[in-house]
């Protein structure tokens, strides 16, 4: 027997207020939802979009100075002191969807919120939203809830020019959201890198810069470079870089103050201009390979109309900021190389050597290949899942694939007997891995399970080509799971460090403890929990009941069958996280390097002892 359908008539359509689409379809406008663990989660989108139009008043001449606070229960407050939100308009400026002066380029020159969309969808995403204005001796204010218009009013005020906003993230929307102060601070950073002279005030601490993108490349190289950083700026373009000896290039791009961190025409541009005007310089054929190699660059570009991928700005599609961007770079480039000749040497033995590399490298992976190929076709230790993102084109939220990296076979039983194979592959390791730091990149391709990994995950020759959207390390939760781990993030860190920069890596959290009595289960992922589920399940008085626990020592230890929860829905993941590409070598060499009197005396001072033992 089949159902009948659903009369399919005029009362079937629905059309929604531009601020009801929003909060039926917000990942539309603010990608991801979230609950403030990772970086690019809602609440520090919702955040920006505000930031993003107080910033927009600095560069448009308006306002030297910016206050952000986020108080305990997440209540944003914003408050810049540029010209002020227009009174008669502050209502529709908030509310109603393409209504703004950012499609007027005589107000707005280089604006981010070009589509009208930011702060409606602040607005739309919020409990609770304010918004002021004063604009001279006058004031004009709106309280929203969820985007509804609930009161306003106007009136005098001695208030400097400009506008506050405050709002509580829905949560509905966000349910259990908190946002995570050093997140926000290394936004505060690149707003103040890349607005040289502004001061920005983050739950009162101060985040200035004087140099700009100068000062955001000095802090990531730390003095790892390998000469004085090349520089130049103009009203549209601002760029800096210098080589080190590290495998990759590494780049922090910017559209009209918004960091896209993957990058886009602005920043294949920038390479092609440096690329020519090394090769312009040196007379040379250098290709792109040799000279991108250690480089770490920052690039900022204002573009009137930009175009991005998407509402969250990650990815800049104009092309016809191509040329000029190439032009200008090619002639700053070799200009720079002419003046500076100690500066040109060091940088053409720099790019030389990675040519030496990179020609010794062809033979190696040619017997890698080849060895490859004699075994399979296909790669033993991965069980591939079905769908894989588009190339540069990651997958929507909710539809993001993923690779685990487990240690044995018992662990990546568990994992393949309760995976979704749609979007779930595994990789297993056989044993420990190589610690690759200080070696060679010629290792990667001698090494039988390191090689296999890079071919998994396909970012031989570019991180774009990632056949993954998220790369994660399941391992146990004792001392060898944390050294497997380690061993892991050294060769992510050591020879492919964009993979971890743009968010692509994370671990696996599994519960540690069973907790459990006849009626209920309970999953615990650390002491704490599994203290007050024993006090939960056990009951009180007279109606105490048996409780049993059951502590995990590995994945394997953990049924399928039950397994299947801590990888679906209710997965937990912990992002993996650079605070500054200079601090890696350092931390790498620290605990992955030589033993050393250093590392001896810090485990000393910091060796806890386990009562229990």
């Amino acid at each position: 027997m089949t159902s009948t359908p659903s009369n399919y008539d005029e009362s079937k359509i629905k059309t929604l207020s531009s601020l009801e689409h929003i909060r039926k379809r917000p990942g539309m406008y603010i990608g991801r939802l979230g609950n403030g663990s990772h970086q690019d989660d809602g609440i520090y989108i919702l955040l920006k979009e505000v930031v993003d139009n107080a910033v927009d008043e600095f560069i448009m001449g308006a306002g030297k100075k910016i206050d952000v606070a986020v108080s305990e229960e997440g209540r944003v407050r914003v408050r810049d002191y540029g010209r002020g939100i227009p009174l008669g308009k502050l209502v529709d400026c908030v509310s109603v969807i393409n209504t703004g002066a950012k499609y007027n380029t005589d107000v707005f020159q280089f604006s981010v919120g070009l589509n009208g969309v930011g702060t409606k969808a602040v607005n739309a995403l919020s409990d609770e939203f304010t918004v002021t204005a004063y604009r001279d001796g006058k004031y004009a204010s709106a309280t929203f809830s969820q985007g509804k218009l609930q009161h306003k009013e106007e009136g005098e005020s001695e208030e400097k020019n400009g506008t506050l906003i405050n709002f509580l993230p829905s949560r509905d929307m966000f349910p259990e959201f908190s946002y995570d102060s050093d997140f926000v601070s290394r936004r505060m950073w690149r707003y103040a890198y890349l607005n040289a002279g502004l001061k920005l005030y983050f739950n009162k601490s101060l985040f200035y810069s004087k140099e700009g993108l100068r000062d955001l490349l000095a802090k990531e190289l730390s003095d790892s470079n390998l000469y004085e950083p090349i520089y130049y700026k103009d009203e549209t373009l601002e760029f800096a870089f210098a080589h080190t000896d590290s495998f990759n290039d590494s780049y922090y791009t910017f559209v009209n103050g918004t960091y896209t961190s993957e990058g886009g025409t602005h920043l294949s541009a920038f390479r092609e201009g440096v690329l020519k005007g090394v090769n312009e310089f040196s007379g040379k054929k250098f290709v792109n390979t040799d000279v991108r190699d250690g480089i770490v660059g920052t690039l900022a570009v204002k573009v009137k109309e930009p175009v991005f991928e998407s509402q969250t700005k990650n990815k800049l599609g104009n092309t016809e900021v191509r040329s000029w961007i190439v032009n200008k770079v090619r002639e700053a480039v070799s200009s720079e190389l002419y003046k500076h000749s100690d500066t040109a040497e060091i940088l053409l033995d720099k790019i030389q050597r990675n040519e030496k590399v990179r020609k010794e490298l062809q033979s190696v992976r040619k017997e890698a290949k080849a060895r490859a190929k004699k075994v399979s076709l296909k790669i033993p230790q991965l069980k591939d899942c079905k769908y894989h993102p588009a190339k540069n084109a990651p997958s929507a939220a909710g539809r993001e694939n993923m690779v685990f990296i487990t240690e044995g076979q018992s662990a990546a039983g568990s994992i393949v007997s309760s995976r979704d194979p749609l979007i779930q592959a595994v990789f297993s390791m056989k044993g420990k891995p190589l610690n690759v730091l200080g070696h060679q990149l010629a290792t990667l391709y001698k090494n039988e399970e390191m090689y296999a990994l890079m071919r998994t995950l396909n970012i031989e020759h570019s991180i774009s080509d990632l056949r993954f959207d998220k790369v994660i390390m399941a391992t146990d939760a004792d001392v060898d799971g944390l050294h497997i781990r380690n061993l892991l993030l050294t060769f992510f860190l050591h020879y492919f460090e964009p993979l971890v920069k743009l968010g692509h890596v994370y671990i696996l959290e599994t519960p540690i403890f069973r907790v459990r009595n006849k009626a209920e289960t309970i999953y615990c992922y650390s002491e704490k929990e599994k203290n007050a589920a024993q006090k939960k399940l056990g009951g009180q008085g007279k109606k105490k009941l048996n409780v049993e626990m059951t502590r995990f020592k590995g994945l394997g230890e953990i049924s399928p069958k039950e397994f299947k929860q801590f990888i679906g829905d209710d997965i937990r993941l912990k992002s993996v996280t650079l605070d500054s590409i200079s601090e890696v070598a350092k931390v790498l060499s620290f605990y992955m390097g030589k033993n050393t009197p250093e590392r001896k005396q810090y485990i000393m001072d910091n060796l806890v002892v386990d009562p229990e033992q």
